[in-house]
């Protein structure tokens, strides 16, 4: 059987690759060619993203996986949520792009969290959050309305860069969920949520599935007769298609990388005072089902933290002789609350959390691998606190968590999120958003049935470590 190659572009909030997936056999195997810094740029006070940058690493990597894999048939990108680029008629930026830990977006979240909110959660089923592509949009045309009449389209970043690879301009469904401007009812834009926000409806054109092929690269000569195929565009859609599901529909997802994603596939959205109280996103698979989920804030807090202390590892034999030590000390008395919005983006993570800490009668840890211990228990805490809140409110009994993403492969977070669920944690250490969105390619290509499909058939050979419950939570 002729192996099937298919180029990954996976762009994180702090790393980008370009990964190139082999598929022969019913096997997969994975091949990163070219991995680049991805950061936002601030001016100002307003943080932006350095996009020719990016385009120029995306077009080096892809031009690095054709030499490799001359046979290379597609690309697919993917990226973090709510971000956009807005264009005119021919694709031209109109506007710089904004970062989303930005922060002016706040007049606008504490507006919507006066009056009106309600209304929006129902229309769109994601809470009130600083990032939403909403309040971007929204802070943007009260400051600067003449760009109302110079833009034309809004393509969020996987849009953008499919534009940029293929000359078509159009809107994937898993990322156009981030936004809180798309309706739960259909595939359609919630026009009350448009006209809330003050945002034209002609700016979206309505979600194409994941898996739509969208013509022949057309920008890069070197990659003449590769397909470019929209992927689910939201690197959390990615991972979670990536993780070999039961069935029954018994799994918790978690995806750990800055955030922690927590969620699960339905059928139905989680809406309603209850849900939107504990401020469930239901975000779209690449298929057009829901993805109920939560952010919990994830390993950016540990980074953060590890950077002011002057100590972050470099390597990963340092991550795991830190990890190794802050297992071997006693759990901290007190947690930290990571649903607190200081936690965000603070100018110093150490100082929130030591002053957190404090205002509890706690002492901050005394090293590096004191905070470690006391954010990968605090983060386990949150991961169990998400799970228990989604079987209350959708009456679903979780038999397992999986995880996949940087956390996967941090044995303290992923003990301390079984040992405050009680329930068995399986880590899958594998470039989860990667084989996401090389599923999704390998399907449009017809070289695997579904994902169904290929979930089975890549699980089967897959290495897992499971982590039990030590004690009851």
């Amino acid at each position: 059987m002729k192996a099937v190659h298919c180029a990954a572009v996976d762009l994180g909030a702090s790393s980008g690759r370009v990964i190139v997936g082999s598929w022969v056999r019913g096997r997969l195997s994975l091949r990163e060619v070219h991995r680049f810094p991805v950061q936002f740029r601030s001016l100002g006070d307003e943080d932006y993203w350095d996009l020719p940058t990016l385009w120029s690493e995306v077009r080096a990597g892809l031009l690095k996986a054709r030499l490799e894999f001359p046979g290379l048939a597609s690309v697919g990108v993917d990226t973090w949520g709510v971000d956009y680029a807005l264009v005119d008629r021919v694709g031209r930026l109109v506007y710089p792009v904004h970062a989303y830990r930005d922060r002016r977006t706040q007049p606008g979240l504490k507006r919507l969290a006066r009056t009106g909110l309600g209304r929006i959660y129902a229309e769109t089923g994601v809470p009130n959050v600083f990032y939403n592509t909403s309040l971007q949009l929204e802070a943007m045309l009260r400051n600067h309305p003449r760009v109302r009449e110079t833009a034309d389209r809004c393509l969020f970043l996987p849009d953008y860069f499919n534009f940029l690879l293929s000359g078509r301009m159009e809107n994937e469904v898993s990322i156009s969920s981030t936004s809180q401007l798309l309706g739960l009812s259909r595939r359609t834009w919630s026009g009350a949520a448009l006209r809330r926000f003050g945002i034209p409806a002609r700016w979206f054109r309505r979600p194409v599935p994941a898996g739509t092929r969208l013509g022949k690269v057309a920008s890069i000569p070197e990659l003449k007769g590769m397909s470019v195929i929209a992927v689910p565009g939201h690197d959390t859609a990615c991972a979670y298609d990536a993780m070999p599901a039961d069935p029954s529909g018994t799994d918790l997802f978690i995806s750990s990388g800055t955030w922690s994603l927590v969620g699960f596939e339905s059928a139905r959205p989680l809406v309603g005072v209850e849900a939107l109280r504990a401020r469930i996103s239901n975000e779209r698979t690449g298929r057009g089902g829901f993805r109920p989920l939560t952010n919990v804030i994830g390993l950016w807090l540990l980074e953060r933290t590890l950077v002011d202390l002057g100590c972050r590892p470099e390597s990963g034999a340092d991550w795991e002789a830190l990890l190794s030590r802050a297992g071997r000390l006693p759990a901290p008395r007190r947690l930290l609350d990571v649903t607190s919005p200081a936690f965000a983006n603070p100018p110093s993570m150490r100082r929130e959390v030591d002053k957190q800490l404090r205002s509890r009668g706690e002492a901050p840890p005394r090293d590096p691998a004191g905070y470690a211990r006391l954010i990968c228990d605090s983060l386990g805490a949150g991961h169990a606190d998400a799970a228990r809140t989604f079987e209350r409110l959708s009456g679903k009994v979780f038999r397992r968590i999986l995880i996949v993403g940087g956390g996967s492969k941090n044995p303290l977070l992923c003990q301390a999120t079984a040992d405050q669920s009680s329930l068995p944690v399986v880590s899958f250490q594998i470039e989860g958003t990667a084989v996401g969105n090389i599923a999704s390619q390998l399907v449009a290509h017809g070289a695997v049935a579904d994902l169904s499909t290929f979930r089975q058939q890549f699980g089967s050979s897959l290495k897992q470590v499971l982590y039990t419950p030590r004690r009851e939570a």
